[in-house]
């Protein structure tokens, strides 16, 4: 695959090559490259996977992520070349990387974190809704799921969840993808192997960052729910992240044109690409990314989430 050709500003790019390259491993580089990822399980043209790309300033007291573009990735195949891309950054990506250890010890699948992540990405998704239906079937009205430790303090889905949102099948689509690229995941206890190293997979969430600024819809894929009401919600949520005023230690910096595109975007993609890479570079200020000492490397933990022991205070020095 040719490098990445700089696309004019505001153009959203159908590629999988980064536009930014940084030196280094991007926990010890002053200015380092960080990306969001906005995943689906089923990209195509009219719903790539979206890539943000900038960098993050983190010198002083006061961190500023730099919005340098977006790509939107059409394939799986893309996905892939995308993820070996040479160079370091930190990354944040909107999908599960865990299951419930609940679920996981009940139904015997293996607990080591890459056994277990190449033995889900292997079950048909047929034999998986059984398993996950049985599951809810068998437990109480209010109480269907199995949940992660994070899932609750970052209002999420369920990872489980196979239906509106289809969490479960973004998992299957997109986690394999990124261990056979041989990242890191410092929330499972797994170092990157070789070039890889450098490249630092966190998971993201980035509704959870969006409700700080917005309680209120944001975004819809549905034509008729693309209503005013939540594009002005998409405002307030750019503000308080350009002011540095959604509970994250960075604050956002972007050009007028892009601030536009995010705003513009009914689907949300581009907005929550970019809280997802703020989500990362925001844990990447905090000793071991933010983690929970006692993080449970099977189920893995939400980047920018509060610990149960409270919110660690990311450094900026």
């Amino acid at each position: 695959m040719g490098r990445f050709v700089p696309p004019r500003e505001g153009r959203v790019v159908r590629s999988a090559a980064l536009m930014a390259r940084a030196p280094g491993h991007p926990a010890s580089t002053p200015r380092r490259v960080v990306i969001g990822v906005d995943f689906t399980s089923a990209p195509r043209p009219r719903k790539p996977i979206t890539v943000a790309v900038g960098t993050l300033a983190a010198s002083g007291a006061d961190p500023v992520y730099r919005l340098k573009t977006v790509h939107g990735i059409e394939g799986f195949p893309g996905f892939e070349a995308f993820l070996r891309e040479p160079g370091a950054w930190v990354g944040g990506f909107d999908l599960p990387f865990g299951q419930p250890r609940t679920l996981i010890e009940h139904e015997g699948w293996p607990t080591e974190w890459r056994r277990f992540v190449e033995f889900y990405c292997g079950q048909r998704r047929e034999h998986l809704r059984d398993v996950f239906r049985r599951w809810c079937a068998s437990r109480p009205d209010g109480d269907k799921f199995a949940w992660r430790k994070a899932d609750k303090p970052a209002g999420s889905s369920p990872a489980m969840r196979w239906t509106n949102p289809p969490v479960a099948w973004m998992m299957h689509a997109g986690i394999g993808r990124m261990v056979a690229a041989e990242l890191a995941f410092p929330a499972h206890g797994v170092a990157g192997r070789g070039a890889a190293a450098d490249r630092v997979a966190l998971e993201a969430y980035p509704a959870f960052t969006a409700r700080q600024a917005c309680r209120k819809s944001y975004k819809s894929d549905t034509p008729v729910a693309q209503t005013p009401e939540r594009r002005a919600n998409r405002r307030m949520i750019v503000k308080a992240l350009v002011a540095g005023a959604a509970g994250l230690a960075p604050r956002l910096d972007l050009t007028a044109t892009w601030r536009r595109k995010l705003v513009d975007d009914p689907a949300g993609d581009l907005l929550d690409a970019v809280i997802c890479a703020l989500q990362a570079a925001h844990a990447s200020l905090a000793p071991n990314y933010g983690l929970p000492p006692d993080v449970d490397r099977l189920e893995g933990w939400i980047a920018a989430v509060p610990t149960p022991f409270g919110a660690t205070q990311p450094s900026t020095t």
